[in-house]
């Protein structure tokens, strides 16, 4: 008689033991298959760079605002200079084109030994050089981005460190800018000298820029008295007009002077001198496209060719013609004995 129920007892005990546990774990799974505290997958740890380790070569940067002098090592001049001058999140690859052009910039510029300034200092941190704002202000600028885009940056600059670009032996004048309007600019168009790195070159992938076209409209009496100039206006806004081989304005008569398209555009701050002009109710409205004096590398330029898959170096030398990539390091005694 006993051995019905204690048959019954014991398999009750089996089921609880090997059913109980799957009722308490299927609800947490299910859970799980929704996402409410399934976890982010693991990524790829990007390598940290120490780039006040070792340093080659301190840098001093006169900071205009508090107008006293940081002593920043290369390496982390150029990554704070990158950080400044170009969106941190553009391709790495035209983050590393940039940082290439921003030590070569202060390698050739500590090398030609220009005259020290207040305090010391090699450079300022406006655009009179190269603009540089330390990790305190980007965190202040990025905030909660400051993390990863500091990261990528220094990312950037690590992977190039040391790399500086040269012709014939010399580093180059690696100027820069925004947005091209299409082909970037010969030296001797914007500036005095013929440099033969700095030819114009095709650059289509600026046309997805948000600075490629703009607009500023002037009453007749501010260009008068920003050209300083007497206008007719029952004559041509524009008359008399030379371009460049980049379609950009090199001459142009506007009321009773002809000027330059640089010094038109600088006198009114313009974004480019590819310019056009209509008078329209008693204004000049001037349309630029491009924006920056477009000599030298196009920054979205550059990064629409990382977009396409294009390398630093390929960037680099489509922008600068003929350029080696060499090492900083036989340029530290020239600039040490500066």
């Amino acid at each position: 008689m006993w051995k019905g129920p204690s048959f019954i007892i014991i398999s009750v005990l089996v089921l609880m033991i090997l059913v109980l546990p799957t009722l308490i774990v299927v609800p947490f799974i299910e859970h799980n298959k929704e996402g409410a505290t399934e976890q982010p997958a693991a990524t790829e740890a990007v390598a940290e760079y120490n780039l006040e380790e070792n340093p080659a070569f301190v840098v001093s940067v006169l900071r205009d605002q508090a107008n006293q002098v940081e002593e920043v090592p290369l390496e982390l001049y150029v990554s704070r200079v990158v950080a400044s001058e170009m969106p941190a999140d553009f391709e790495i690859e035209a983050l590393k084109a940039q940082a290439l052009a921003a030590r070569t910039y202060i390698v050739r510029y500590l090398v030609q030994g220009e005259e020290k300034l207040q305090g010391g200092a090699d450079v300022t941190d406006t655009v009179q050089h190269q603009v540089y704002k330390n990790d305190e202000e980007l965190r202040q600028i990025w905030g909660t981005d400051y993390e990863w885009k500091i990261q990528k940056v220094r990312q950037a600059v690590g992977e190039t460190k040391g790399e500086i670009l040269t012709f014939e032996g010399d580093p180059i004048f690696a100027a820069f800018f925004s947005t091209s309007n299409g082909k970037t600019e010969n030296s001797e168009d914007y500036w005095k000298n013929e440099i033969p790195y700095l030819r114009s070159v095709s650059s289509p992938w600026d046309e997805t820029s948000p600075k490629y076209l703009d607009q500023k409209v002037f009453s007749e009496s501010e260009v008068e008295n920003l050209l300083a100039v007497n206008i007719d206006p029952t004559k041509p806004v524009l008359a008399n007009i030379e371009k460049t081989e980049s379609n950009r304005i090199s001459k142009a008569t506007i009321g009773d002077k002809t000027l330059t398209g640089r010094e038109i555009r600088e006198a009114l701050a313009l974004q480019s001198s590819d310019f056009t002009v209509e008078y329209r109710d008693n204004h000049f409205i001037f349309k630029t496209k491009g924006y920056g004096h477009g000599v030298g590398m196009s920054q979205f330029g550059a990064n629409g060719m990382a977009q396409e898959g294009k390398d630093y170096k390929e960037i680099v030398t489509h922008y600068y013609k003929g350029v080696a990539i060499e090492n900083v390091d036989s340029f530290l005694p020239k600039m040490a004995s500066k």
